[in-house]
């Protein structure tokens, strides 16, 4: 009878490691499909706010450029951007999430028509591509590995303190070097933010399609103006 006892009463932990580990798997389950639940919305909003920044670059890519509506407009997206943090659980968030792609659009069709009139039709061409290779890149990267980026935050706050402080520097410093170096540093920049947001997405970190669509077309039209800006220096157009 001691013997019985004995051996029915290691039977019970078995059974209550055998439902925590079901619990566990069940969880994880839930987990991948909130993500990929995530990750479908996010891309299908991403995709829709760059036609629709596509659509407001077309229109006024035949508007001269100016350097005071240029910023007044990035202010204005800024502002957006602030706005989303608070909307971004309501409709209201994808209102301002296509308000805000639209607004860079505005931004983009001067500064495009200015440079294809300059001759530089082939380096907007190669910025586009280059943009779309480097976001499917560094996205698939992530998608596929389902790496944890979150070490990267650290560098993507003091890199944009530092970008931003060399930005304001670069109104003062007229160095073509100096401007190039800080593209360059953005396009690296971007390209940090689409690991790091992609990655958060994937894993979990990211619950909010909204922030994380905003967040990857802000990396895409940061990565595509300063590769314009590159090729276009480059090229000597600029």
């Amino acid at each position: 009878m001691r013997n019985e006892n004995s051996n029915q009463a290691r039977v019970v932990p078995a059974k209550h490691g055998g439902f925590g580990d079901m619990t566990h798997s069940n969880t994880q389950s839930a987990l991948q499909t909130d993500a990929a639940s995530v990750l479908k919305n996010t891309y299908m909003l991403l995709g829709m706010t760059l036609a629709f920044s596509a659509f407001t670059a077309f229109l006024t890519v035949d508007l001269p450029f100016n350097l005071f509506l240029h910023f007044g407009v990035l202010i204005g997206a800024l502002v957006i951007s602030f706005m989303m943090s608070k909307a971004a659980n309501s409709g209201w968030g994808i209102v301002l999430a296509f308000a805000f792609t639209g607004l860079l659009g505005v931004t983009i069709g001067p500064i495009v028509g200015h440079y294809i009139g300059m001759g530089g039709a082939d380096a907007v061409t190669s910025a586009l591509g280059l943009t779309a290779f480097a976001f499917l890149g560094l996205s698939g990267f992530a998608l596929i590995t389902k790496k944890d980026f979150s070490f990267l935050s650290s560098f993507l706050a003091v890199g944009f303190f530092v970008i931003l402080g060399a930005v304001v520097l670069s109104f003062f410093i007229q160095s073509s070097v100096f401007s190039l170096a800080i593209s360059a540093a953005i396009v690296l920049f971007a390209s940090a933010a689409i690991l790091y947001e992609t990655g958060a997405i994937v894993n979990g970190g990211q619950t909010n399609y909204i922030l994380a669509a905003v967040s990857l077309y802000a990396s895409i039209y940061n990565m595509f103006m300063s590769l314009l800006h590159i090729l276009m220096a480059l090229g000597g157009e600029e």
